[in-house]
């Protein structure tokens, strides 16, 4: 049977799936740079990756996150695993690595919680090669893939740890801690649109204000931060005041809220005062 060229297959996917998803699930089938892509679209495709192309825009037709389907998601400038295990990492949470790096010092010692696919501690410590970067996470599933990636981007620096939040982590105290927590609220009509559908529950909602898990955290991070460490958590757009107002009550000083590229408040954090 002889397959219709490139153009073709990506011209009949893009009326069913977004023209830039198809392009990307056809690089991934093919494993080739957009570069070959662009000066090869006249070139046809064997059976079987033409089969599994149509598989791929199928499933994504259904709605399966691009970030499932190919397995991989670029976050800050590294290249990451993901599966259904872990969350899929968004531009907007690059922020909170930017403070991270701003905040940290060279050789400090950090805490990421619900480390996930490990992008956050990962880009730290890329960054930082001289810091200590322990990672957490409740679901072993997850530590596997942020074990994985952290032995494919040969980033040695970092320690993952299985747990919930501070829980593995008794007894020390960290330069940083940071975190993107649940932080939807349970019934959020979100949890039922687009790719948050197949995303883990458990990693998107955390009680009827979706600020349940970040009281857990702000309540404990005292106890794991050195005189003047910071804690850095990441929310929801309408959030700020409230964390802001956790943050204050638990003894931090210098509480702020930054925001996102397009205007939204997006992660707070706080210096732990050295006198509480």
């Amino acid at each position: 049977m002889n397959f219709p060229p490139i153009r073709e297959l990506l011209a009949d996917a893009s009326q069913r799936i977004d023209p830039v998803d198809a392009e990307w699930l056809l690089l991934h089938v093919i494993d080739r740079s957009p570069t070959w892509l662009f000066t090869n679209r006249d070139a046809v495709l064997g059976h079987e990756q033409a089969r599994n192309f149509e598989l791929l825009v199928q499933r994504r037709e259904q709605g399966e996150p691009v970030a499932y389907l190919t397995g991989r998601r670029g976050f800050w400038s590294l290249d990451l695993e993901v599966t259904p295990a872990t969350l899929i990492p968004r531009p907007e949470t690059e922020l909170l690595v930017e403070l991270a790096l701003e905040k940290l010092v060279a050789d400090g010692a950090v805490a990421d919680l619900g480390t996930g696919s490990g992008a956050i501690a990962l880009a730290i410590a890329h960054e930082r090669k001289q810091s200590r970067v322990i990672a957490t996470d409740a679901s072993s599933d997850a530590l596997e893939v942020a074990q994985r990636n952290a032995r494919r981007l040969a980033i040695a620096n970092v320690e993952f740890r299985h747990g919930e939040w501070f829980a593995p982590l008794q007894g020390e105290r960290f330069d940083l801690i940071a975190s993107n927590p649940p932080y939807v609220a349970v019934g959020d009509p979100h949890l039922g649109e687009g790719d948050l559908r197949f995303e883990p529950a458990s990693a998107l909602s955390s009680g009827s204000d979706g600020l349940d898990d970040i009281r857990i955290i702000v309540a404990n991070a005292p106890a794991h931060l050195r005189d003047d460490g910071w804690l850095m958590l990441e929310h929801g757009y309408d959030q700020g005041d409230a964390v802001r107002a956790l943050l204050e009550a638990a003894g931090f000083a210098e509480v702020a809220t930054r925001r996102d590229l397009e205007g939204r408040d997006r992660v707070t954090l706080g210096r732990l005062n050295s006198t509480h």
